[in-house]
């Protein structure tokens, strides 16, 4: 085992996740990450062109589950640290989502919830909920 993956094996895992807006999808995904992950994970979300804001249905529906996403806010990708990070997901941003240091990245083709209705919305939480658990499970 050399240095680097020794350090990175006593180290919380560092998880990233972008969207366009940072308001649904990323947000949603940072919170399992910290619900399902604890002090195993660091977990930040950003934007390629964030809101500003986290969309009222994005807390609505995290607070069902009993997570108050109302705490977090919508950042940009110049917001988070200049690391490697272990995991980075990808949401929707296509050529949008700038180039981030990672030593694992997949684009999760997950549709923008901003505009469906309370059903479908809950049902991409709990997609995203699921392929965050997947990539737990994997220890990234």
């Amino acid at each position: 085992m050399n240095e680097s993956s020794a350090a990175a094996g006593s180290r919380p895992k560092r998880l990233l996740f972008v969207c366009v807006e940072n308001s649904n999808r990323s947000q949603m995904a940072e919170a399992f990450a910290r619900i399902h992950g604890g002090d195993k994970v660091e977990a930040y979300s950003a934007g390629s062109q964030p809101s500003g804001k986290i969309n009222p249905k994005a807390i609505r529906t995290m607070k069902e589950i009993g997570y108050d996403l109302s705490k977090h806010r919508s950042k940009s990708l110049s917001e988070i640290p200049d690391i490697e990070f272990d995991f980075v997901a990808t949401m929707g941003c296509g050529d949008e989502c700038p180039f981030v240091r990672a030593r694992r990245r997949e684009d999760w083709n997950i549709p923008d919830p901003k505009d469906l209705p309370p059903d479908k919305f809950r049902a991409v939480r709990d997609l995203i909920e699921n392929k965050v658990k997947e990539i737990l499970k994997r220890r990234v």
